[in-house]
């Protein structure tokens, strides 16, 4: 069955960086989309980035420039490198897979595996 495992949230100073990582298990999944999703209290989850297994990626307009998605050549982890952050980076951030519509990589109804999600904070 689908596994996605994510780690590496941490309380940090804005202006610094963090960096995400995702472990997923299943051989179909694994050439599938992955996506960064994150999401506040009583907010909508939101896309953060994606990328499919060809390497091409998808990024919010919040993120570009400042967050990269990346994932390994055994396709068996995702990373999300978050660079210059700032407060309203604060969320619940959660790794997901799926066949998204070619318009809709990063809308969270495209993805059918979830992960627990990892807390990001930026004071």
């Amino acid at each position: 069955h689908v596994q996605l495992v994510e780690s590496g949230g941490d309380s940090v100073q804005a202006g610094g960086s963090l960096r995400l990582s995702c472990a997923f298990s299943g051989y179909t999944y694994s050439s599938y989309c992955m996506g960064w999703f994150r999401q506040i209290p009583d907010k909508e989850r939101e896309g953060v980035a994606g990328i499919e297994s060809d390497g091409s990626t998808s990024y919010a307009d919040s993120a570009k420039g400042r967050f990269t998605i990346s994932r390994d050549n055994t396709r068996n982890s995702v990373t999300l490198q978050m660079d210059r952050l700032k407060d309203g980076d604060t969320a619940m951030y959660y790794c997901a897979t799926g066949q998204p519509r070619v318009f809709r990589r990063l809308y969270a109804d495209q993805y059918a595996y979830w992960g627990q999600g990892t807390q990001v904070t930026v004071s």
